[in-house]
């Protein structure tokens, strides 16, 4: 692309990064006495180490790891999470469901980007995207290959659309070669994306 343009024109003058422009906007809240500073860090603080992936993960290794969470997981997801210590705003109502061989579970939300922030943390920008949104619906094998998720002609895709009313959590397929795992060895293979269903936990010897 040509660079013609002066880097002391005023579009370059503003920060390139969206951390820097996040804490702009913070800075001129507060001056404003729109934000409480105290406040405002308590919510990054919730976001950042109190909820996210990581209780997501939990959940998964459990059932993994426990048939019999499993089975309660799946029958009413609230209610087994609440055994781990989990809710929260977001979260009230999740419907947990199994990836297998035979069918692969997608979540998407085609009206915004309803998510279980408790168990995901914020969602991922992609989420919220208007393609991620028309297409995961329209052809999900091919918004799956975009994710690097191939999967077997035999397997068929559910795509589940998440509303205010109720969230999804996938419960990826557990990795081979994780027999005799602990629940925190098996945790650390779940990722975000396999709780989405666009995406796959990380193999046993990666």
């Amino acid at each position: 692309m040509p660079h013609d343009h002066r880097h002391d024109e005023p579009h370059s003058l503003l920060p390139s990064d969206p951390a820097l422009r996040v804490k702009a906007l913070q800075t001129i809240l507060v001056r404003k006495g729109l934000v409480d500073p105290a406040a405002m860090e308590a919510i990054l603080d919730t976001y950042e180490t109190k909820v996210g992936p990581h209780l997501g993960a939990k959940v998964v290794a459990r059932a993994w790891a426990d048939p019999d969470f499993r089975a309660r997981l799946l029958a009413d997801a609230n209610a087994a999470m609440l055994e781990l210590g989990i809710s929260g705003r977001q979260g009230e109502h999740v419907v947990a469901v199994e990836n297998s061989a035979d069918q692969h579970n997608m979540v998407v939300c085609t009206l915004c980007s309803c998510y279980p922030w408790p168990l995901l943390g914020i969602p991922p920008a992609w989420y919220k995207s208007d393609a991620y949104r028309k297409r995961a619906v329209r052809e999900p094998r091919a918004v799956l290959a975009d994710f690097g998720v191939t999967l077997p002609e035999g397997t068929s895709v559910r795509v589940w659309d998440s509303t205010a009313e109720v969230r999804y959590l996938v419960i990826p397929a557990r990795p081979a070669g994780t027999e005799g795992w602990d629940e925190e060895r098996l945790a650390t293979l779940v990722t975000r994306d396999s709780m989405i269903g666009t995406g796959f936990p990380r193999e046993a010897g990666a």
